[in-house]
This record gives structure tokens, sequence and C-alpha cells, in this order.
């Protein structure tokens, strides 16, 4: 009996030990120890318990500058490449190490909204390269703060290069959006960098405000209206009028006063509406228009689902390639910027849609 306990104390004993020893490293572990010595082209490190590592061949060249700066007793961190050499050693990369080491830090940088000051190195046509810790990444110009976008009146690709490139050899403050080791890719922005001194002018503000603005920048998506000091907005393109907007530079000019109305705030991001102060065209034709009533038309635009004709003022249907069999027999039939006879075969004011069907002679 008092044998039995004995051994299953011994067990136990074992056991907790077995529990409390640390797990041997395997391949694409991170691991710490001390220089042992450095002979002919191989660095060996003290791992205990596990025994020595060692760098050498392939793994010594590519980390040939860090060794110069190594000596006996530095502690250092070293990827594990293999645990099953002939020679007993467990075989170990600087370079690889160090890679996983800024990607781990690029990540928790992304997380923690961490903010860095860098050079721009580059520009190209996308936005601007930097340099993170060796590591080369992109900012594109979407992620450029409001009054660093390049806004180029007629949205020429060159024009917004060499207005980029304005910013090679400048320090921008700019935080880590996204960071993707497997393909060595880092993406920052510029926009958030001042979010905190942003979020408090925002708190002004609310959403069905109607303010007086002026127009700073125009692009091919919207127009930006600066509200007060260190505040723009952007009006959509979809909300600059009721009627179709193919460029909203046909509409507002740099330097332009104008109101426009709050429609929604979110992340310190103001969107704005102007035609949201203009009476909906479609309440109107509520009245007018019901489904089978024949009205004409002038044909505005084409896509590729048929052409769009306008019967009044910010009222437009589609007329549907599917009538014509082809986009070849609709333009052959519909040319742009002439008024054509319709019957109204689809008519929902609430949701602002109307369907046409071509009632006109086919070719």
């Amino acid at each position: 009996m008092t044998e039995t306990i004995e051994k299953d104390g011994v067990v136990r004993l074992m056991t907790a030990f077995a529990e409390q020893a640390p797990m041997p490293p395997k391949a694409g572990d991170i691991i710490e120890g001390k220089v042992l010595a450095l002979d002919r082209a191989k660095l060996y490190i003290d791992l205990p318990p596990f025994g020595t590592g060692v760098i050498y061949g392939r793994e010594y060249m590519n980390a040939r500058e860090v060794i110069k700066r190594t000596n006996v007793g530095d502690t250092v961190q070293a990827k594990v490449i293999a645990t099953d050499t002939k020679d007993g050693y467990i075989e170990l990369s600087l370079k690889e190490a160090r890679q996983a080491v800024l990607w781990a830090e690029a990540e928790d940088a992304v997380k923690n909204k961490q903010l860095f000051e860098l050079v721009v190195k580059e520009a190209n046509k996308g936005g601007l390269m930097l340099e993170w810790q060796g590591i080369v990444g992109f900012l594109p110009a979407s992620q450029l703060k409001a009054e660093h976008y390049p806004r180029v009146s007629d949205g020429d690709k060159d024009r917004i290069l060499d207005e980029l490139r304005k910013f090679v050899g400048q320090k921008l403050p700019v935080m880590l959006i996204s960071a993707t080791p497997k393909e060595g890719k880092l993406i920052f922005s510029e926009k958030g960098s001042d979010d905190k001194e942003k979020k408090q002018i925002v708190q002004n503000y609310q959403v069905g405000d109607v303010v007086d603005g002026e127009v700073t920048g125009m692009v091919d998506f919207g127009v930006f209206v600066k509200l007060q000091e260190g505040l723009e907005g952007l009006v959509h393109i979809s909300e600059i009028d009721w009627g179709l907007v193919d460029d909203p530079r046909h509409f507002f000019k740099v330097g332009d006063k104008t109101q426009v109305k709050i429609i929604d705030i979110k992340d310190g991001k103001v969107s704005l509406s102007v035609k949201a102060l203009k009476s909906n065209p479609w309440s109107e034709a509520a009245k007018k228009y019901n489904k089978g009533d024949k009205v004409e038309g002038v044909v505005i635009k084409f896509n590729k689902h048929g052409a769009l004709a306008s019967i009044e003022e910010g009222i437009a249907g589609l007329v549907h390639v599917s009538e014509f069999g082809s986009e070849e027999k609709l333009s052959a039939a519909l040319e742009l910027g002439k008024r054509y006879p319709f019957t109204i075969s689809l008519f929902d004011p609430k949701e602002m849609r109307m369907a046409l069907a071509f009632t006109g002679e086919k070719k």
C-alpha cells in the first residue's frame, strides 16, 4: 500500500515537472539566446536547455551586416529553421527573425493606431511611397488629408503626379492601416493623424444642419466644401443635383460660396448635400405621371443597360437595351441629345425609378 502511494507521488511529481518544462523549439519559432562564438562563417548561440543554435551558409550571408556588429555575450533573437541538423545543432536565421519581429510590430501599430512621422521617398500616379523600418509601404492618394489631396480640375493623371511629387522629401504624420506579412505590404493613411482635433470641431455640428461653406476642390466623385478652418466635408456626385451629374465641375468652381445640408457624420467625416436643399422633382412628378402615359424625352446618357431619357428636369427613365436586341441597334435608333416618343412602363416616384418603352420607329 505504502509502495503504491510512493509510486503515485513520483508519477504526479514527474507529471508536474513535465508540465512546467519549456516546450522544445520547432521550425518557425522565434527564440532568444546569448552568442557563444563566431567561427569560420558560423555563429553559435546558446539555447538552454535545448542545446546550441547555429547560423551558417545562406542564413549567415543574409545576416552578415548584423553579425559584424554582434559580439560574444550579446543576446540575440533568431528564427528556428530546422531542429534536426546532422551535427545536432538547431539551425537559425537572424534575418527571418528580424522580419518576423518587424511584422509583429507593424500589426501592433495597426491595432493601436500608432502615429509615425515618415519621409516620402517617391510618388506615383496612385499615391506616395514611404519607408518604415526598412520596409517600403504605400500611402494611397485617397488616404491623404483633404488639404493634401491632389485636386486637379480636369483629373489629368500626369498633373496629379506632378502634385504628388511635391511631397517627396517631406515628413508626413501617418498611421499604419494595413500590414500583410505574406505579401510584404504596408498601407499608410494620413487621415486620422488629427482625428482628436477634428472630432472636437465636428461636435459643433449635427445631421440636418444647413450651413454656409466654400468650395475648396473638385474631384470626379464630388466636391469638397470647407465648413470652417480645419473641417471640410464632401458633397458626393450623387448629392449635387436631382438630375444627372456627369461632372461636378459643370456645377461648381473652386472658391464658390454655397449652402449645404449635413446628411451624415461618421468617424469625423462629414457628408454634405446640395440637392437636399432643392425641392425633389419626383414629388411633383408623382402628381403628373402614371404608368402607361405617353411622353417625350431627350436621350441624355448611354450605359450598359440601355439609354437614359429625361422627360423633364431631374426626371429620367431607362430605355432598356433588350427592347432593341443589341447595343448597336439601340445606338442606331437613338441619338444623344435628341427627343423621342416613349411610354412609361414603370413608375415608382418614391424610389425615384422610371422605365420607358420606345414608341418611335425602330431602324
